[in-house]
């Protein structure tokens, strides 16, 4: 599930951040934590 999603978020937040770029910092962070969380706790989003 997680593999399908990934590029999805990456397309989302790269679209964002071309329309408003002062949302990078936010974008970059919360990809980063939910990057994060998904190689911690693999189990919760499989």
């Amino acid at each position: 599930m997680v593999p399908q999603i990934t590029p999805l978020v990456a397309l989302i937040a790269g679209i964002i951040i071309l329309v408003m770029p002062r949302f990078l910092n936010y974008i970059v962070a919360f990809y980063l934590i939910f990057i994060g969380l998904v190689g911690l706790f693999p189990h919760l989003f499989s």
